[in-house]
């Protein structure tokens, strides 16, 4: 197998064990066991297996807590784990720092978990009873390897990710593709084996000009084979044109690794704890986990903070702070260690079974003082509810209406408006459900204002609504408080002159003035987007046609705000969130071969459209 190590006496280490896939292939992977004087126990455990594309040795900034904020390395976790009585698998995934094989992003990963698992389960140190953890791509990989059933598997900690359904959240979203993960591919591809085997490429990668190539997708597609800043290392470059091109919700969206919705009766079997923030781009894929799940009969427990990706231990998210109670430590948890090993401990020890806590806990956002701290952030606030259904069973569904005036209104308005949308000067995004985005963007709470450090903001800086290709409905200030908690719906009907378009809704919440902001505050809270050819169906895709008046439904990710009486719910309508999604031409052309763009001119018509969200009856303040 590999050379033992003792990096503690209560633990062993085999490091860089090859373990063999079905093609081959072999990834390489460190097993830590619980030891006694440096020497292996032995044994059998229940085993954990961590996979991961960022290096199995290094530190994520996500592994930190309150009490120690600098991140903790790999091996600690897993030594930390087998200190607890577990075998702990960490392994690079297939492409990526020590194991062999090509990097084809998300694709594959389930096969080569499955396999992993299977080679476990015949090692001597391994009982057969697995369980799972990890963040984001790690995350990922998890719902893939479950939707396969392997044996053995009971339990899973989920962390923000593992698609249910990588074209409706995390690679596209409603059709459009999802620019961070351009972003995430120039980082990673300077960390590729080719970029370190030679420093020619790391140089090159190093002089592309990101933020030229994304201002040049304002002309055009520039981006083709060979022709891109990822053509320096080019296996980054074919998935990501891949991914771009393939629009459709078709064959390639419906696989495991992207699509695990269909799945759930599987993934059922085991055990799953599923943790997020609302400013996350997997907060929507949470909640479908928990509903699916639940509804397959398995077992499931949901934490939603006001979190920015595996930001738990943090308060705040842009420009706007929650408060110390918004954090995991002391309030969910004593810290995310403690609260990973304990969901293990209920699933794969069952002489140590704990009381199982609520099902559903998630922070509503609000009811702060609205000053600003000492680092400049809106003091927001916001409290922890919890219940142990979602949607939740006291919610009723509130419609408020549009109207020509701005108004949403109580009652169903007449008339129309128009949106008038150029691809060559889109809506820039300002804050949202974003991470991997730097250097173009920044997730987070944001007063909805252009600066000159937003990319693509042109002057005069001004706030997002008073563009004229952004439409912006509020109600009057509230005669008193609302709480809201679940889905944010928006229905509308239309009609344009180009053959498709792209529609974004954002649910803003609109703050009156105080001392520290004179002009108010209007935090974003969730948006969402419709590339309009998939209106009636993702996988069949239909052009508008010019006259034609059709009816659509825009879902933004599900979102928990309390809003005070005087304080306004407003809705912003635009054709465009650039660069948190691509750009659409407005021309028809087959999605990532653009060469040409359209003006579109668009009636929005008020009678029908709709914005519909989740009211909860008056809770405790």
């Amino acid at each position: 197998m590999g050379r033992p190590e003792t990096p503690a006496a209560a633990v062993a280490v085999l490091r860089d064990v090859m373990v063999p896939m079905r093609d081959g292939i072999r990834l390489a992977t460190d097993i830590t066991l619980p030891a006694r004087a440096g020497k292996p126990l032995p044994g059998p455990f229940p085993t954990l297996l961590y996979r991961t594309p960022y290096g199995k040795t290094l530190a994520r900034q996500s592994e930190i807590s309150v009490r120690r904020p600098e991140p903790k390395p790999n091996p600690e976790i897993a030594a930390d784990l087998a200190r607890a009585g577990y075998a702990v698998m960490m392994q690079d995934c297939r492409g990526r720092y020590g194991s062999e094989g090509g990097f084809r992003k998300y694709l594959g990963e389930g096969e080569d978990g499955f396999d992993t698992l299977a080679w476990a389960a015949a090692q001597p140190w391994c009982d057969g009873r697995f369980g799972t953890f990890g963040l984001s791509y790690s995350a990922h990989v998890q719902t893939a390897l479950a939707a396969l059933g392997p044996p053995g598997l009971k339990a899973m900690f989920l962390d923000s990710g593992g698609f249910w359904n990588a074209w409706q959240g995390g690679v596209r979203r409603g059709g459009a593709f999802e620019l961070k993960q351009l972003t995430w591919a120039m980082k990673h591809a300077a960390l590729s084996p080719l970029a370190a085997a030679d420093p020619q490429v790391a140089r090159a990668l190093a002089a592309e000009d990101i933020g030229g190539w994304f201002a040049a997708l304002l002309g055009g597609m520039p981006w083709r084979p060979g022709h891109s800043p990822l053509r320096h290392v080019p296996e980054y470059e074919d998935y990501i044109l891949e991914q771009w091109r393939q629009g459709t919700f078709d064959a390639f969206w419906q696989v495991p690794e992207l699509h695990a919705e269909p799945h759930y009766p599987v993934l059922a079997r085991a055990a799953v704890f599923l943790i997020c923030g609302w400013f996350d781009p997997y907060s929507e894929t949470m909640f479908r986990h928990f509903q699916g799940l639940t509804a397959a009969g398995g077992h499931a427990e949901l934490v939603m903070g006001p979190w920015l990706h595996g930001r738990r231990s943090q308060t705040f998210a842009g420009e706007v702070d929650f408060g110390d109670a918004s954090r995991l430590d002391d309030l969910i948890a004593g810290d995310y260690d403690r609260l990973r090993r304990d969901w293990f401990d209920r699933w794969l020890k069952p002489e140590r079974p704990e009381p199982a806590p609520p099902r559903l806990r998630w922070f509503a956002m609000g009811g702060g003082t609205g000053r600003r701290d000492a680092h400049g952030r809106r003091q927001h606030g916001g409290i922890w509810r919890e219940d142990r259904a979602w949607p939740l069973p006291a919610s009723t569904v509130r419609a408020f209406h549009l109207a020509a005036d701005g108004i949403l209104s109580d009652r169903p308005a007449g008339g129309s408006v128009l949106l008038q949308t150029d691809p060559r000067h889109p809506v820039p995004s300002r804050g949202g459900q974003i991470t991997s985005g730097e250097p173009l963007m920044q997730g987070g709470a944001f007063d909805q204002v252009a600066t000159p450090a937003v990319f693509a903001a042109t002057p005069p800086f001004l706030p997002l609504a008073a563009r004229p290709d952004v439409l912006t409905f509020s109600t009057p200030p509230l005669p008193a408080a609302i709480e809201i908690a679940g889905a944010v719906v928006v229905h509308l009907a239309l009609e344009s002159d180009v053959p498709d378009a792209d529609i974004t809704v954002k649910l803003v919440h609109w703050m009156p003035p105080n001392a520290d902001w004179p002009a108010g505050f209007a935090m974003n809270l969730t948006d969402g987007i419709l590339r309009l050819r998939y209106r009636d169906d993702p996988s069949v895709p239909r052009m508008l046609r010019k006259g034609e008046v059709v009816r659509v439904r825009i879902e933004a990710p599900p979102v928990a705000a309390r809003f005070p009486a005087g304080h306004r719910i407003r809705l912003d309508i635009a054709g465009s969130n650039f660069p948190r999604f691509d750009i659409n031409p407005q021309s028809g052309e087959p999605e990532g071969l653009a060469r040409s763009h359209r003006v579109a001119t668009t009636a929005l018509h008020l009678a029908g459209s709709r914005l519909e969200l989740a009211l909860l009856p008056a809770l405790r303040p």
